[in-house]
């Protein structure tokens, strides 16, 4: 299996997205409408990025559940390129680190260059710049900055950290306990919105590994629940045209777990997780 670490997703997804001044903010556009050149003649649609983090995903729960308990994950994985063998950033395996890490490509450390967020509770009012002392770039502004719109679904309220950290670059924010909801205002904005970049947080597996412990027959059923939700939102980006050839699906996890916690960094399950970029023109070794 590859190693490799989160702290090169948002260059991944920036690069990916380098093209995408042509991606309106907010407005609707007609689902097969095509783009057009300088001489008004259609060209490919600019490329779109879905980027799933599913909380507390355990990588080994997932090889052990096989084909059969999670088939659209494993599809992924065979069809684009991937790993159940990643790592998130060390210092702080929690929810709030974690995803901070994915969007800024950043350790956690301010000392060392890190975004400083080494807290994992809802702190109203604070930003990942404060916490950083100084300027942080994330997917989200770079996104902004080559003129396109970003739309964040997530499942926990401390996530909201990010909206606040970057606001002029997230143009919707949608909070939602259950993750059915969540996936169904993704897929509803997805086919009607032209954004660059929608993030999608999935919690269950989390909940179900604080609750009942990660590995247990709880927790699996969580992680077969999210490979169910993950199929809808693939399903809709394959049964949209536009969609099936403009979206890049990125999936990974902020962390791992055992017992019911995931906090100690020493522990490499709770720092192992699955990372697999899927969709047009994405070859095995893409990861490369």
């Amino acid at each position: 299996m590859l190693v490799r670490r989160l702290l090169a997703l948002p260059v991944a997804l920036v690069l990916a997205l380098a093209p995408a001044a042509a991606c309106s903010r907010a407005d609707p556009v007609p689902l097969d409408a095509p783009t057009t050149g300088a001489a008004g003649s259609a060209t490919e649609p600019a490329p779109r990025v879905l980027a799933v983090s599913v909380d507390g995903l355990r990588p080994d729960v997932v090889e052990r559940l096989g084909a059969e308990g999670t088939p659209v994950l494993h599809r992924l994985l065979a069809e684009g390129a991937g790993t159940l063998n990643a790592r998130t950033a060390r210092e702080r395996t929690e929810t709030l680190p974690g995803h901070t890490t994915e969007v800024t490509g950043r350790r956690v450390d301010a000392g060392r260059g890190g975004h400083g967020v080494t807290w994992n509770e809802h702190r109203g009012g604070t930003t990942v710049q404060r916490a950083a002392g100084g300027p942080v770039r994330s997917v989200l502004s770079e996104v902004r900055r080559s003129g396109g719109g970003s739309a964040l679904f997530v499942g926990k309220q401390k996530l909201s950290l990010l909206r606040r950290s970057w606001p002029r670059a997230v143009d919707r924010f949608v909070l939602a306990s259950d993750p059915r909801r969540v996936v169904a205002r993704a897929r509803r904005d997805l086919a009607r919105h032209e954004r660059a970049f929608t993030f999608v947080h999935l919690a269950s597996p989390d909940t179900a590994g604080h609750d009942h412990g990660f590995g247990s027959a709880a927790y699996r059923d969580a992680v077969r629940e999210a490979d169910r939700l993950v199929g809808r939102l693939v399903a809709r980006v394959e049964s949209t045209p536009r969609l099936a050839s403009s979206v890049r699906v990125v999936l990974t996890s902020d962390h791992g777990g055992t017992g019911t916690r995931h906090d100690d960094a020493r522990l490499l399950v709770n720092h192992t997780v699955p990372f697999v970029v899927w969709g047009p023109g994405v070859s095995a070794d893409a990861l490369y």
